[in-house]
């Protein structure tokens, strides 16, 4: 199940989850490109074009 079914299905589940992962968290900001969004934007780009 995707997590936008989840989020149609139990919204206050999701939010309950995100907010238990990302608490006391910390982020850590690179100032670079992350691999998964620049890997997701080439297959997107073949894709479109292929």
């Amino acid at each position: 199940m995707s997590i936008l079914q989840w989020m149609d299905r139990a919204p206050g589940l999701c939010v309950a989850a995100v907010d238990r992962l990302t608490f006391n968290g910390a982020i850590i900001q690179t100032d670079t490109e992350s691999y998964r969004l620049a890997h997701a934007k080439t297959q997107a780009g073949h894709t479109a074009t292929g």
